[in-house]
């Protein structure tokens, strides 16, 4: 089964996990969110990217959620003596990654070239797309001005009201390479358990993607990543109550009502089911909390199986 999946960071990344060990992954190709890339010390970080890169090969920092495991923090110590801010704090080997990426845009390669180059790198066995080559910035509108996604999320703890969310560059914005084609010949698209607005959202937002995705004949289904009212980790749930939006599996699953055939919600959200199953998809409830590999692999199977239906 040819297999499409939009992914954003922690959340895609733990799904991918369980994915990659119940089917082929060379039938996956996962578009990831870039619209919350952002240059620190005039290197070009990726992190929903970099997180499924670290998170697939095994090297990522578990407890954390992101960056790589046993790292050091020299380089942005040392950067801290020499005055720089350290509010988005850069592991030693993490470093490494940026520079390479960095050094390879500076030689004209393109985002996409990059990221095969570094799947490459690190063993990945699925097919891992850029949303687009070109730059989007996602930026929060709050009271106190126009941020970007990192200052508000990472600086200022998005303890700031989210007013509207902006993606700078957007409508200039081309789907990079090969995602086009991989949405066309698709016979699953998963959303991951991503945030709604600020990744998947981002990526559906790129001219043309959310088009063919409604025009692809393949069963689409997304995975909630709102359990019980909140996020399981980041301010998903923070973003929609600000918009307006109900912080429920429903409210996620309104947002992609026009887009799914199928809802995976959590046990304790059964209760919403009825009521998501009006919105015109079928729902299926299960564990979505991936606290373990055997976790993740029971989810991951449960949308498989709910595809093969």
């Amino acid at each position: 089964m040819k297999i499409v999946v939009l992914a954003g960071g922690v959340g895609a990344a733990r799904f991918l996990e369980g994915l990659v060990q119940i089917t082929n992954p060379i039938d996956i190709t996962v578009i990831v969110n870039t619209g919350d890339d952002e240059d620190f010390y005039g290197l070009r970080v990726c992190p929903d990217i970099d997180t499924i890169l670290y998170t697939l090969s095994g090297n990522n920092n578990e407890k954390q959620g992101w960056g790589l495991k046993d790292e050091t923090f020299a380089v942005s110590n040392q950067l801290g003596k020499f005055g720089y801010e350290r509010w988005f704090m850069l592991g030693d080997k993490d470093f490494a990654t940026h520079i390479h990426r960095t050094n390879l845009l500076q030689q004209k390669k393109t985002l996409s070239e990059i990221t095969e180059n570094l799947a490459k790198l690190f063993s990945l066995p699925i097919k891992l797309l850029p949303m687009s080559n070109d730059v989007v910035k996602t930026k929060v509108k709050t009271p106190h001005g126009i941020l970007s996604f990192q200052e508000y999320f990472v600086k200022r703890k998005f303890q700031d009201t989210v007013l509207s969310v902006i993606f700078s560059g957007i409508k200039k914005a081309k789907p990079a390479p090969g995602v086009i084609e991989a949405i066309n010949i698709a016979e699953a698209i998963i959303i991951a358990p991503s945030n709604p607005i600020v990744s998947i959202g981002t990526i559906l937002a790129v001219p043309t993607i959310t088009s063919h995705i409604k025009k692809s004949h393949a069963k689409k289904i997304a995975i909630s990543p709102i359990i019980g009212g909140k996020a399981i980790k980041g301010p998903a749930d923070i973003i929609l109550t600000n918009l307006g939006i109900e912080s429920s599996a429903f409210g996620v699953a309104n947002i992609y009502k026009e887009l799914l055939d199928t809802f995976i919600l959590d046990a304790q959200d059964r209760f919403q089911k009825e009521k998501i199953e009006k919105l015109g998809m079928r729902v299926v409830t299960t564990n979505t909390i991936m606290k373990n590999l055997q976790t993740k692999k029971l989810l991951a199977q449960t949308v498989i199986n709910t595809l093969c239906m």
